[in-house]
């Protein structure tokens, strides 16, 4: 389960940990650029060497923007972000901040949060998040639904399909009971074999640390019974793609008391929660990237209306209240949510890019604008001025570039290197030839 260290205080011995828990084995990992999660294996009778000095890897050999001859880089277990397996408790699972030739690696995403959290607690502020996490529950191949009775045309919040895959459900349901998360619901999504989960919000590095557990717990569970999970943006051409919608709320520096109420505010939020709002709305575009960083990305966000009658993704960079046809929603007044983001973000890099532009947002106090209240999907081209995002990933990777907030928040290096491997990508994908370029320009 999390170790609660005290933040300042020493960090826990993983040895005596190890002792008292039975743990066996130690999983190191940390989360390259592209959100892939790398780890190594370690026995608890070595875990105090490599709680101290690190454990070694090749940075070349992930998505991190290092050549075969540079040294290695170590990652530091933080035993503040631990979680024992709870389906094979003899394991623990670690997150790791990454260190070379002795010093922090600036293009370490998890690194990343941690400066951009640090610098929001040196102005006062705590930044709180949750994330809802969507994903497709498919057959072992990958290419078909592992229900192949799930075939309604409007399949959200299905009883019948969602029973049907209680034991699957429910034993992650369990482990995050049993992990301290505080799970409080579990449904079928818009789009058929779609399914998510929600557990509490927390301080944003928490729930960046579970949000990464959480994608390789699921993934277990799912071989466990025989599927294959996936949260690739949009993995079924004619269905709902997978959002990972992001809730962020702005505390005090003690996290005690929230700063995003004022009962005469539009909407009943503060200046501070309008200035939040006003930040992300400004970077939007150029958060992009990190919001949807991959080529499928922009088949979800730009897609035609799929099967259920909607995408349920923005496609404009607009605001509203209890309106989920907008970038970014208002429930209530106790915090706002991002509906931008796809099952692909990283979910380090996710959470500094929200907290980097909404604080930069405050920190100016940048206005939001207008409120639109009108259904973007089936009126938003009556409104001629409402800023699109970018409808490729070129185009991101363009705007992320050129913004100046996002290489003095987050670090020009990570900047840099994330730009430079998502570009790499792109032409990765523009050498790849399709059925349908050979169909429409064959005969020119």
């Amino acid at each position: 389960m999390s170790l609660d260290t005290g933040g300042s205080e020493a960090p826990a011995d993983l040895a005596a940990v190890a002792r008292e828990k039975g743990i066996r084995y130690f999983l190191i990992s940390f989360t390259d650029l592209f959100g892939v999660t790398r780890s190594k294996l370690v026995p608890a009778s070595a875990i105090a060497g490599m709680q101290a000095d690190g454990a070694g890897f090749a940075g070349f050999a992930a998505h991190i923007d290092l050549k075969p001859s540079d040294p290695d880089m170590f990652a530091i277990p933080d035993p503040s972000g631990m979680f024992q397996l709870p389906w094979k408790p003899d394991v623990a699972w670690v997150p790791s901040d990454l260190r070379i030739d002795g010093a922090p690696l600036a293009q370490c995403p998890r690194g990343t949060l941690k400066r951009v959290l640090a610098e929001a607690r040196a102005g006062g502020h705590t930044v709180m998040t949750g994330v809802e996490c969507e994903f497709f529950l498919l057959s072992p191949c990958g290419t078909r639904l592992a229900d192949e009775q799930d075939t309604r045309v409007k399949p959200c919040y299905d009883q019948q399909v969602v029973m049907r895959r209680y034991d699957f459900i429910t034993e992650i349901c369990d482990h995050m009971e049993t992990l301290g998360w505080g799970p409080y619901q579990n449904d079928h999504e818009d789009g058929n074999g779609q399914y998510e989960q929600n557990w509490g919000y927390a301080d944003a590095l928490t729930t960046a640390d579970r949000h990464v557990f959480y994608k390789y717990m699921v993934k277990t569970i799912a071989e466990k019974h025989g599927f294959r999970a996936t949260f690739m943006p949009k993995p079924m051409p004619h269905l709902t793609g997978n959002g990972t919608h992001v809730h962020i709320s702005i505390w005090d520096g003690a996290a005690e008391t929230s700063l995003m109420e004022d009962e005469g505010g539009e909407l009943g939020l503060s200046a501070l929660a309008h200035g939040l709002v006003g930040g992300l709305l400004e970077h939007g575009a150029a958060l992009t990237l990190i919001t949807n960083p991959v080529v499928n990305s922009y088949k979800r966000i730009n897609a035609p209306v799929t099967m259920s009658g909607s995408t349920w993704a923005p496609n404009t960079i607009t605001w509203s209240g209890n309106n989920r046809t907008h970038m970014i929603r208002v429930p209530d007044s106790a915090r706002i949510e991002v509906r931008l983001a796809d099952g692909a973000a990283n979910p380090y890099l996710l959470q500094a890019g929200i907290a980097a532009a909404g604080l930069d947002g405050v920190a100016r106090g940048t206005s939001p604008g207008q409120r639109l209240d009108i259904d973007m999907f089936a009126e938003g081209h009556l409104v001629k001025d409402a800023p699109r995002l970018p409808l490729n990933m070129l185009d991101a990777i363009r705007l992320f570039e050129r913004s100046e907030m996002l290489r003095a928040r987050l670090g020009d290096e990570v900047v840099r290197a994330f730009a430079k491997l998502k570009e790499r990508e792109w032409n990765e994908y523009m050498h790849h030839f399709t059925e349908w370029e050979r169909a429409n320009a064959l005969d020119i």
